[in-house]
């Protein structure tokens, strides 16, 4: 029963993950906090080598360190540059040409 309860909890932050990196992966960069990506990406990192032996918390915490390193890739080296103000401009224009 422990270990199915273990089994879920991996799945379900696994699974929270997938969104995240499947829209970073798609648009080529991530809005995520900086600050967040690192020190998520550290602790999961820590807790896989500490769990080695545990194979649901080395999967959990193996998988999420890949998701946040992807994430942290598109953080450092985007695909594409964004400029919110660029981009806030280009959506009104479109509004207002929709409106007319």
């Amino acid at each position: 029963m422990k270990e199915t309860l273990g089994l879920i909890g991996l799945i379900a932050i696994v699974v929270c993950w997938i969104p995240q990196t499947y829209e970073s992966i798609k648009r080529g960069y991530t809005n995520m906090n900086l600050y967040f990506l690192l020190i998520y990406f550290i602790g999961s990192l820590s807790l896989t080598i500490y769990a080695i032996g545990n194979y649901v918390f080395f999967t959990l915490n193996f998988l999420a360190s890949v998701g946040s390193l992807i994430n942290l890739y598109f953080k450092f080296f985007p695909r594409v540059r964004t400029n919110p103000k660029k981009v806030n401009e280009i959506s009104s224009c479109h509004e207002k040409q929709a409106q007319s």
